[in-house]
């Protein structure tokens, strides 16, 4: 049977003001304003880490709807990011692309996941409702090492004209291993697959 649960939740919708932030923070950056872009990446990810603490620490703010909120919050700011970063020169366009065709293929997977877990006949409605939970997602280890790397490169990047350390070798050396954590998460939820969603209905992917 669908399971039904209240979307607003303090985690919850410190994850959409996440989400909302993005664009400012993505312009902000083009616009090289890296002073006040770093403060608000700053201020991001508080809510970050506040949320998850929440969660965590009160059993009824916890939701399905987070479980999937929250990465998709994390890809959405992480991606609006690197893309302006390469506008401004400060992350390489090869490393852009890796990390959003990475976010891309996830996000198409959760879509999919949702679709074969609501039950027949699927209706827009009731595939965009929020409040009807049908799957949670359980990232990998890798996944949340990665999301923690790809973050610290953000940082290092809005800090380097602020600090004046653009050319570092230290800052190349992370966009290596970004890249090496973002394929290595990639392959990780496609190795383990179904181990990283739990179904709550009655109807299991197929």
């Amino acid at each position: 049977l669908p399971l039904y649960e209240n979307p607003w939740t303090i985690p919850n919708l410190l994850c959409v003001c996440r989400i909302l932030l993005a664009p400012f923070l993505g312009h902000l950056i083009i616009q090289q304003k890296f002073h006040l872009s770093l403060a608000l990446f700053a201020l991001a990810g508080a809510t970050d880490l506040l949320d998850g603490y929440i969660a965590r620490t009160w059993p009824t703010q916890k939701s399905a709807l987070g479980s999937a909120l929250d990465p998709l919050a994390d890809k959405i700011l992480i991606s609006i990011l690197y893309v302006s970063l390469t506008y401004a020169e400060l992350i390489p366009a090869p490393l852009t692309a890796l990390v959003i065709f990475r976010d891309i293929g996830l996000i198409a997977a959760v879509f999919w996941v949702r679709y074969k877990t609501v039950p027949p006949p699927v209706t827009l409605t009731k595939f965009f409702n929020p409040c009807y939970t049908t799957a949670q997602l359980k990232p990998t280890l890798i996944s949340k090492i990665n999301t923690a790397i790809q973050l610290c490169l953000v940082a290092a990047s809005l800090a380097a004209p602020v600090f004046q350390y653009t050319d570092s070798i230290l800052l190349q050396c992370l966009w290596y291993i970004t890249a090496v954590t973002t394929t290595a998460s990639g392959y990780s939820y496609w190795h383990y697959g179904r181990k990283t969603v739990q179904v709550l209905n009655t109807r299991s992917p197929s």
